[in-house]
C-alpha cells in the first residue's frame, strides 16, 4: 500500500486528500504496489529559499522541489524497515498562488500539475 504524508507548515487551505488521490493513483499507474511512503510538505516563501540555497545552491523561489531518499539521507540498498522510500515533495504555497493567479488557473490544478511534475521526478525522469 501506498502511503501519502502531507504536512503543512502554516495553515495553508490545500486539500491533503487531493494530494493523496493524486500520488496514490500515479504511483499506481506506474506499478508501485508493494509498501511504499512518500513525503509531501506545504511551506512558505522563506522555508523554500532556504531549502533551495541548501540543496540547489540558488536563491530562486521554487514552486516545488522534490529529492529521492538517497538525495536526502543516504543510500539504502533494503530500507530497515521494508518500506519503498519514494522521496519527498516540498511545495511553496505563496508561490504556487502566485504562479496560479499568473496562468489563470485554479490553485488546485496548479498544486496538482506540480505534484504530477515532481512525482516524475521521484520516478527518475528529469527534463533538461
Amino acid at each position: 500500500m501506498i502511503k501519502v504524508e502531507v504536512k503543512k507548515q502554516s495553515n495553508y487551505p490545500v486539500s491533503a486528500k487531493l494530494i493523496r488521490d493524486i500520488l496514490k493513483g500515479f504511483f499506481t499507474k506506474e506499478g508501485i504496489i508493494s509498501d511504499a511512503l512518500v513525503s509531501v510538505a506545504i511551506v512558505g516563501e522563506k522555508k523554500m529559499l532556504e531549502l533551495g540555497g541548501k540543496y540547489l545552491k540558488d536563491k530562486i523561489l521554487h514552486g516545488v522541489l522534490s529529492f529521492t531518499e538517497d538525495e536526502l539521507r543516504g543510500n539504502f540498498i533494503y530500507p530497515p524497515d521494508g518500506k519503498i522510500y519514494l522521496g519527498e515533495i516540498i511545495v511553496c504555497y505563496p508561490k504556487v498562488v502566485e504562479e496560479a493567479k499568473k496562468e489563470g488557473v485554479l490553485i488546485d490544478e496548479k498544486v496538482k500539475e506540480l505534484i504530477l511534475h515532481s512525482a516524475e521526478h521521484l520516478m527518475g525522469r528529469h527534463h533538461e
